[in-house]
């Protein structure tokens, strides 16, 4: 029987993905034969990996993830996170490696399944299909003697039929119907994931491989896990599922923008900055607000007037905010965004 996803465009996803289409321009355009590309590559490397480890339960940190790729040691850290996130790395450069793959094999999946589940199962063998019954919280994924049909018929599916999609579509497809298959004992979901990227690689959706969706997903994981549930309670009806991911994707897509203004203003000045969680969040909030004051930059954020400021000087300095106004009455505006 072969596999046919279920969904309907509706007009909220249609407006994420011109949305999505129009930022994807703006960042293509302006990534091209760019010297700092990679550099922003590794970045976001170190993000995804971080991200998608985390949504598992990994307790390293962005800065610890970056160490590891880095190749310093960290002494406190547990020889199991560090060797999920190693693991990890490896099956972002086997998804890099192969992004030309036309057509992509069950021998495919189950090796970068080996890559990322190496030496980290609880149960089950890394690249091999599972042989036994598993629960995804309240939802038993079909039996172990259905997987290999299923996957075949997932693959011939993503081989054709997803072609005729975007791969906005196609890629947050196969994640879910992967999820839902579950052949694996354990690593499904950063199987899933990986495979998620490796659609929009493959498609040319992110020729430069400088943006990281898995952040999307990790910043809300009950929402992440609740999106992933509802098709289940639609009667397998994709079209909530798409409205995520579309969103996830423009969210991604907004940020790798922000990052490319900051290494752009670093390139024109003094200095490269690689942006922190909380100066994210506070550009964000300037792009939404249009203008902030200080006590409300404070407030929102949850930190002192000194935190503040500390967040908003390397942001002066790199050309993406700027302050207007006199001393009393100034508050902050994004530039160059």
């Amino acid at each position: 029987m072969a596999y046919v996803p279920h969904f309907v465009i509706s007009p909220a996803l249609l407006n994420e993905v011109e949305r999505v289409a129009a930022l994807r321009e703006r960042i293509q355009s302006a990534a091209v034969d760019l010297a700092w590309i990679p550099a922003l590559q590794k970045d976001t490397r170190t993000r995804n990996v971080h991200a998608s480890t985390a949504i598992e339960g990994n307790p390293l940190t962005l800065d610890q993830v970056r160490a590891l790729d880095d190749g310093r040691e960290l002494s406190r850290a547990g020889a199991r996170p560090k060797r999920e996130v190693i693991n990890c790395f490896a099956g972002l450069r086997y998804v890099e490696k192969n992004v030309m793959t036309e057509t992509i094999r069950q021998d495919d999946v189950l090796e970068l399944h080996r890559i990322l589940a190496g030496e980290v199962m609880d149960q089950g063998e890394a690249g091999r299909y599972r042989m036994i019954g598993v629960r995804v919280g309240d939802y038993p994924p079909p039996p172990a003697d259905a997987v290999s049909g299923l996957m075949f018929e997932l693959l011939t599916w993503w081989n054709t039929a997803a072609l005729k999609l975007s791969p906005m579509l196609s890629s947050a497809i196969l994640h879910h119907r992967f999820e839902s298959i579950h052949p694996f004992a354990d690593g499904n979901g950063r199987t899933g994931r990986a495979l998620a990227l490796w659609e929009l690689y493959r498609r040319g959706f992110d020729t430069h491989h400088i943006f990281s969706v898995d952040e999307f997903y990790w910043e809300d994981r009950p929402r992440y896990y609740a999106a992933l549930d509802a098709v289940r309670h639609a009667g397998d009806d994709l079209s909530g599922w798409l409205e995520y991911c579309a969103e996830g994707l423009r969210t991604t897509l907004t940020r790798a923008w922000l990052r490319i203004q900051t290494i752009q203003g670093g390139a024109s000045g003094a200095q490269k900055l690689a942006l922190r969680p909380r100066q994210e969040q506070l550009l964000h909030l300037l792009r939404d607000h249009g203008s902030m004051a200080p006590n409300e930059i404070w407030s929102a954020l949850s930190v002192s007037r000194q935190g503040a400021m500390d967040l908003l000087r390397p942001l002066i300095a790199a050309g993406l905010v700027e302050k207007v106004g006199g001393a009393k009455t100034g508050h902050y505006v994004l530039k160059n965004v």
